[in-house]
């Protein structure tokens, strides 16, 4: 699972800082946006050549350890 820590990278001058594949520009966000938009893995590689798919794996693997380390606000909304 830690693995995701020599693939994902932060840097102020590259995507403002956000995380993205090391050695790219792909945020860590994108991959999962095209993931939860059901885009296959399969599809995510064709359209971004520089990816593997540890890649992706490394950008689920961070969102949930950030999401694993975030305290989650209840709003109340659908009550």
């Amino acid at each position: 699972m830690g693995e995701w820590r020599h693939r994902i990278v932060t840097n102020p001058q590259i995507m403002f800082g956000k995380p993205v594949i090391a050695g790219t520009r792909i945020p860590v966000e994108h991959i999962l946006r095209k993931l939860a938009a059901n885009m296959s893995i399969e599809a995510i590689l064709r359209d971004y050549p520089a990816l593997t798919p540890e890649d992706i794996q490394a950008a689920l693997a961070y969102a949930s350890a950030a999401l694993g380390s975030e305290e989650i606000l209840l709003t109340g909304a659908g009550r």
